[in-house]
């Protein structure tokens, strides 16, 4: 799974990196080294304009993570729906409208994993966590997927606090470094994807399932950091510490 990550680049970098045309500096969020379920993270996103035109418009927008279902009577299970397997996502209800047409990409500089570790002193197993990212630094383009949730108990749709627009990460089996930590790790696309990915207009799940990527194409490093980052109230490039 991918159940923690660092997204430390700002808009001014994402807007660069992956073309953006639209995005409000409003939503502007600060550098976290440990996002974590149900907090609010960058993704990009492809809409059509609002006039019904068919312009697409290349977003970048500020989403919570921990998918909703449209079809969800409250938000209380998104903490639960952070992940989904590509394996199954095509089919599975939660899941398979939002593959066919509400995809997007959530930047990151890397994720966490965490390893059992059996303290020889105490007989006793801790968590070892992992930062995993690329070798080379870049960013990586984690395959999402988001959709919109309507809340019944405000009446007028044009109340900004009538609609939550969540988000979800596509996983895998792991490979290479992160294999050897975790079974399961984020998918990722490559620059030369993004436009087929993105475009809502592209409903062929076979072609959409072949973009995806292990992240860096599996030349990742792995190394054990700090245990502050096991706890979700700690943030801070410290995080990123070699163990000790």
């Amino acid at each position: 799974m991918c159940g923690r990550y660092t997204s430390t680049r700002g808009p001014e970098d994402l807007t660069r990196l992956f073309q953006v045309t639209d995005w409000n500096p409003a939503e502007t969020l600060a550098p976290s080294w440990n996002v974590a379920p149900t907090d609010e993270v960058y993704a990009v996103l492809e809409r059509t304009t609002r006039d019904g035109g068919d312009e697409v418009r290349r977003q970048l927008r500020v989403l919570r993570w921990g998918l909703v279902p449209s079809w969800a009577k409250d938000p209380k299970a998104s903490s639960r729906m952070i992940n989904a397997r590509v394996e199954t996502v095509h089919e599975k209800p939660a899941y398979r409208r939002a593959f066919a047409r509400r995809r997007c990409l959530l930047p990151a500089d890397g994720f966490y994993e965490w390893e059992p570790v059996k303290d020889d002193a105490t007989g006793k197993t801790r968590k070892q966590p992992y930062f995993i990212h690329p070798a080379d630094g870049q960013v990586m383009a984690m395959a999402g997927l988001y959709e919109y949730w309507r809340n019944p108990d405000i009446t007028s749709d044009d109340d900004p606090d009538a609609w939550l627009t969540t988000c979800t990460i596509l996983t895998t089996q792991a490979t290479d470094a992160a294999g050897r930590v975790h079974p399961r790790m984020p998918l990722t696309l490559t620059p030369d994807h993004y436009d087929a990915w993105l475009d809502p207009h592209h409903h062929d799940t076979h072609d959409l399932r072949a973009l995806l990527t292990q992240p860096a194409d599996g030349r990742l490093d792995a190394r054990p950091v700090s245990t502050a980052v096991n706890n979700v109230r700690n943030n801070g490039a410290h995080l990123l510490d070699a163990a000790t």
